[in-house]
């Protein structure tokens, strides 16, 4: 079976190990169509680059999500010969009309992928590039539970399987000297909460700043770490300096993903207190899983799909609670016993869930699905 996925995200080296899992596999040729650069984003080198056909191609509207397409896409279509077209976007994004439609008129059948986990009725052209979307692709990847809903919501009737887009790298993360890291980030605290992403409202920043600062003037040896930039960036300056804690809190601008994996291992837990919205709510948040294959204690909101990722590796707690946060995180500090308990459960949780191999796995079943079991 040949199967060429369109994906910008592919543009990060340590995405396409999905890919690289997926080639080895005996009824797989994968290729791949990728931009030479995404935004400000380059194409990053990869070891396993060589070992399947990649079409890293300039492309129009670059870094304008939704409206980018690229020029040539018939022809790489054509020249591949695949029998399946993997459209790693949106269903509503331009591209994936041109693919879509590309692929349509060379008989090839055509998936694509969402996560899109919010019912939106969108403006034109978008409304009409979703229904043609709908109309011609054989079937669909939700990235959660939430975004299959809604493409059911939205009439869509065809195959639709619930899978992550990437898995969690082991080779990058996983347990490491965390006294040694610790020493190297100059952190001096015993025991460690971390939070790593954009730094934004959304995400529940202020909530783990308020569940945090009761437990940094009680514990002196307990420390706050902050991996990230965004717009809260100033707020969370404003608000160290106020409380006065300022030997408790480390700040670390956002790092690459070949770094991810130390700075994993530089907390002992990990927060993720998203705040849904009326336009969004998490989709998955991998960190949590990068945080659990590394062996962290993980704690998140029950926003979106976070507590089906964490299932019974980690403690949930209801949205915007700030005492239920507290709590959550004095349980993780004082019980040794249950923070080794969530630790394995979390490391066993993405070795059998959420690996790139695992991605890759049941990824290839879909298509198999899709194509009637063609080998």
């Amino acid at each position: 079976m040949r199967v060429l996925m369109i994906s910008k995200a592919c543009v990060t080296a340590s995405y396409r190990s999905k890919i690289a899992y997926m080639q080895q596999m005996a009824d797989i040729d994968m290729g791949l169509v990728v931009p030479d650069h995404w935004d400000n984003l380059p194409f990053e080198p990869n070891a396993s680059d060589a070992t399947y056909p990649i079409f890293k191609m300039p492309i129009r509207l670059n870094g304008r999500n939704h409206f980018h397409w690229y020029p040539h896409l018939t022809r790489i279509i054509r020249e591949f010969k695949p029998d399946l077209v993997h459209m790693d976007e949106e269903h509503y994004s331009f591209v994936t009309w041109q693919g879509v439609r590309a692929a349509h008129k060379l008989g090839v059948p055509s998936l694509f992928f969402t996560w899109q986990n919010i019912y939106k009725r969108y403006p034109q052209p978008f409304s009409s590039i979703e229904q043609a979307v709908f109309q011609r692709t054989r079937g669909a990847i939700a990235g959660n539970r939430d975004a299959e809903e809604v493409l059911r919501k939205k009439g869509y009737s065809k195959p639709v399987t619930v899978i992550p887009q990437f898995g969690t790298d082991m080779a990058l993360f996983g347990p490491r000297d965390r006294l040694a890291l610790r020493r190297q980030y100059h952190i001096r605290q015993s025991f460690v909460v971390g939070y790593v992403g954009r730094l934004i409202e959304d995400k529940g920043i202020g909530d783990l700043l308020a569940a945090m600062q009761p437990l940094l003037e009680q514990h002196r040896d307990v420390g706050l770490l902050i991996v990230g930039t965004g717009p809260y960036d100033a707020r969370i300056g404003e608000w160290t300096h106020a409380v006065g804690l300022n030997q408790q809190i480390t700040r670390v601008p956002w790092v690459s993903s070949d770094a991810m994996g130390d700075v994993m291992n530089l907390m002992d837990v990990l927060v993720l207190p998203s705040r849904t919205t009326s336009r969004w709510k998490e989709q998955f948040g991998r960190v949590l899983t990068e945080a659990m294959a590394s062996q962290d204690v993980v704690i998140g909101s029950d926003s979106g799909e976070i507590p089906h990722v964490i299932g019974d590796a980690g403690l949930v707690f209801p949205e915007g609670d700030v005492p239920a946060l507290g709590e959550a995180i004095r349980r993780v500090i004082d019980d040794a016993a249950l923070r080794a308990t969530l630790a394995r459960r979390g490391s066993d949780r993405v070795r059998d869930h959420f690996t790139q191999e695992a991605i890759a796995a049941k990824t290839c079943a879909f298509y198999r699905d899709l194509l009637g079991g063609m080998a």
